[in-house]
């Protein structure tokens, strides 16, 4: 049973001509299935009011389908948050008379710029993502330690608190003993589902739906990470030296307010140390969270300054 998660960016709405219409929240999900393959499509409906849609659209995927009818400023946008994630598969789609001269050079040095330039040809795409998720098939391995994070969660009568998200890595089983972080709650997951089949555990990748005993859906929020990883951890601060996107135009500013972006998280957080050195893109920070944010150690967060106007992602720090 193989699963590959697809941002389709730049133009929304273009998903559904590739699958069928899915959960509608700050992004739409759209699925494809063949046999046991499946294709889970997600769109930023909100983007570009809402960087957390846009933000939250790229951290899922593992392959990008861009859609560029129009340069403009959320194009260049889009195409940044996608290098900071260092999304590096994907296909562009140029319409409306776009053409490959006039993306290239925004595409340059980025991880996008080895996407394939394909046809706009829904049908084709669906057959090849199918292709794509069956070649790589991922099974669960030994032992289980693996993360989901909450998109979203509701109660279901007869079955109680369901949970739907993506595994951001790792595996685990069904009856696996889990905790609920930041409550740092234990429940049992009672069963698994992926695109409304059982499944017996859920690896790396799968959209999943996730029936928990132990916790009231009123106990959960988004961004709430449910883990059977004792790596997983919450901090409450952050400090190291962040990598700023060449576009960013100023140096960072102790008292600056920012949004720091891990998993379905976006954290308010206060610099409360800058040291810029020669590089002002290269800084030494420390911030004060306004709520701990979930990580395992290593992992690496997405700055972003909602008050940036034209361009809102300042760039990437490791979380320690």
């Amino acid at each position: 049973m193989g699963n590959l998660n697809v941002a389709v960016l730049g133009k929304n709405g273009y998903a559904s001509q590739i699958g069928k219409k899915g959960t509608v929240t700050d992004m739409t999900f759209f699925e494809v299935k063949r046999g046991a393959d499946s294709v889970t499509l997600v769109e930023p409906s909100k983007y570009p009011d809402k960087l957390s849609s846009l933000f939250y659209s790229v951290g899922m995927a593992e392959f990008a389908i861009l859609v560029v009818d129009r340069i403009d400023a959320s194009l260049g946008e889009t195409i940044v948050m996608a290098d900071t994630f260092g999304l590096d598969r994907g296909w562009i789609v140029l319409q409306n008379f776009v053409q490959p001269e006039q993306l290239r050079p925004l595409l340059a040095g980025t991880s996008l710029e080895g996407y394939g330039l394909v046809d706009d040809d829904p049908v084709r795409m669906r057959e090849e993502l199918l292709d794509m998720a069956c070649a790589e098939a991922r099974r669960a391995g030994d032992g289980t330690c693996g993360s989901c994070p909450v998109d979203s969660h509701f109660n279901v009568k007869g079955v109680g608190t369901v949970v739907l998200g993506s595994v951001i890595h790792g595996h685990f089983r069904k009856h696996d003993k889990m905790t609920v972080l930041p409550p740092r709650k234990e429940v049992v997951l009672k069963s698994i589902q992926k695109h409304d089949l059982d499944a017996d555990d859920a690896v790396r990748g799968d959209h999943v739906g996730l029936a928990l005993r132990g916790i009231d859906s009123e106990e959960l929020d988004r961004g709430y990470v449910i883990t059977t990883d004792p790596s997983v951890r919450m901090s409450g601060g952050i400090e190291g030296r962040a990598a700023l996107v060449k576009y960013w135009p100023s140096a960072l500013k102790e008292g600056m307010v920012l949004h720091v972006g891990h998993w379905m998280q976006m954290v308010p957080a206060r610099i409360t140390r800058v040291v810029n050195g020669s590089d002002f893109r290269a800084p030494e920070i420390s911030m004060d969270l306004e709520s701990d944010i979930i990580h395992r150690p290593g992992d690496t967060a997405v700055i972003m300054y909602l008050e940036g106007g034209k361009l809102r992602v300042v760039g990437r720090i490791t979380l320690a």
